[in-house]
């Protein structure tokens, strides 16, 4: 018989959220393992949990794309120049491993390099997780063995990182577990999962956001600091946070976060810039100097004009572009009828960085799929977006088959691959329409529409707003009807009458 005490905690366990009752396409998918999970499932109170289920499947997407890369692991990567576009299964990791010194003991930074790169191009903590992978790799064998035990290598340790990742989302809405699935079900993320290392990143930016909804703000600062030391993105979550909390009056939360994010990132970095400062400032070097590259809008408009912009220009006008962006995300944060959720305008700013950006590789998706799920748990919309990422993802490899078989011409000319372009473009761009609908029409977004307020908002979740613009900061005279359930908007657990049953179901 349980105890009083084990009685009263259950009585407040947040009741979860089942996507099968509640979205069609969940339902109509879990036909394929005999339909949606009934009211008396005992899911919750087995071993079998939300997070273990998930983090399972992920496992088992992730094997999937390892299997998909096995005609490259077998040969492709070193045989042929095209094969491994063919194959659609090539990868940065083998290649940078001689490339970048690694085959022959150099230490990132602090060792030049032969040929035209003369340091590592990648932020200091990437560089370590690089290093690192060399360290357990074997010296010994040809070098195509060594570069195959560095990819598995690699891949190992990234897929720890796809486990945090889906630990870390599956556990931010407590209420919505079975999100997490969405991240383990998504075909981008398993193509493209070990053509880099941006799971690096990644993982460290979804579990800054666990912990931003556990109100750590401390722990976020520090994990965003970490991320940020990997790559440059998650830093652009400071803004849309600031605004957050400057419409909530919480400050000294914000201060935390900026505090630990300074901190964390000038632990990894200010040894290397101290005695290495050449080899640190390369990624940014880099990143200034390239040219337009693939996947961006930029290179659809160099390769169909006569006089391209230069470097300088495209650089100047990316920056003002994702300024506009910027100040367009915090106009619609201050003026939004009901505070936008931390993880809706987390999408926003970061998606309007890669589409403004000069190149968007297939793997930048990474970078999106766990802020989507957070911010836009829908799977027609979510799948509708991986189609077009799929589809760019075939397309850029078939473009590079085409320019690299000579007189053969095998693969998708470069008039095919500019409509791939524009598909995934288009794709990440709906999916930001349907989230800043859902911030100006409230009752559309389905996480608040199950009656929460901000999950991932950590101290913004139920906050009352101090400081808003226009005519947000008017209460309306006349509410709308709405049929459906009726949420207290700010207020912490408001719930419709007939909420979803407390169990663990899909």
């Amino acid at each position: 018989m349980p105890s009083a005490e084990s009685t009263q905690a259950s009585v407040h366990e947040p009741e979860r959220v089942r996507p099968t009752k509640d979205d069609a396409v969940a339902a109509a998918a879990s036909e394929f393992i005999g339909g949606p999970v009934g009211r008396r499932a005992l899911l919750g109170t087995s071993w079998w949990t939300p997070v273990r289920v998930i983090a399972l499947v992920a496992i088992g997407m992730f094997a999937l794309g390892l299997v998909q890369k096995a005609p490259c692991y077998n040969g492709a990567w070193f045989f042929g120049a095209s094969s491994q576009y063919t194959h659609a299964c090539y990868s940065d990791i083998p290649h940078l491993y001689q490339g970048r010194g690694f085959a022959d003991g150099l230490v990132p930074y602090f060792d030049k390099l032969p040929g035209d790169m003369q340091y590592l191009e990648y932020p200091v903590l990437t560089g370590v997780f690089m290093e690192a992978a060399s360290w357990f790799t074997p010296g010994s064998g040809s070098i195509q063995d060594q570069e195959q035990w560095y990819w598995m290598v690699n891949a190992g340790m990234l897929m720890v990182c796809a486990a945090v990742i889906i630990v870390c989302v599956t556990r931010t809405h407590a209420r919505r577990p079975w999100d997490g699935l969405l991240v383990a079900l998504a075909p981008a993320l398993a193509l493209t999962a070990t053509i880099n290392w941006d799971l690096l990143a990644v993982a460290l930016t979804a579990a800054a956001m666990l912990m931003w909804s556990r109100s750590r703000s401390l722990a976020f600062g520090v994990l965003l600091g970490l991320a940020t030391a990997a790559k440059l993105y998650p830093v652009f979550l400071l803004g849309p946070l600031f605004v957050l909390c400057w419409r909530a009056g919480k400050w000294r939360d914000f201060g935390k976060a900026l505090g630990g994010t300074a901190v964390a990132w000038l632990v990894v970095n200010l040894p290397v810039m101290l005695f290495a400062f050449d080899g640190w400032s390369k990624f940014y070097t880099f990143s200034q100097e390239r040219g337009v590259d693939f996947g961006s809008f930029w290179l659809i408009l160099a390769q169909n004009s006569k006089n391209p912009l230069t470097t300088d220009s495209v650089n100047m006008f990316a920056t003002l572009l994702v300024l506009l962006c910027c100040v367009g995300i915090a106009a619609l944060a201050l003026t939004a009828p009901r505070r936008p959720r931390f993880a809706q305008l987390a999408f926003l700013i970061v998606a309007a960085f890669i589409l403004t950006n000069k190149v968007y590789s297939p793997q930048y998706v990474l970078w999106l799929v766990p802020l989507a799920v957070l911010a836009r748990p829908k799977w027609r919309d979510f799948l509708i977006w991986q189609a077009c990422e799929v589809a760019y993802f075939l397309g850029i490899w078939m473009y590079l088959a085409y320019t690299t078989s000579g007189d053969a011409h095998k693969g998708l000319p470069t008039d095919g691959y500019h409509w791939t372009i524009a598909l995934h473009l288009l794709g990440t761009l709906y999916l930001c329409a349907v989230i800043v609908r859902d911030i100006l029409m409230p009752e559309r977004d389905v996480v608040r529409r199950a009656g929460d307020d901000d999950p991932s908002g950590g101290v913004l979740d139920g906050a009352e707003d101090v400081f808003v613009f226009g005519p947000a900061a008017h209460r309306p005279r006349h509410a709308a009807d709405f049929e459906g359930p009726q949420v207290e908007w700010g207020g912490r657990g408001s719930t419709s009458p007939a909420g979803p049953p407390m169990d663990g179901s899909l």
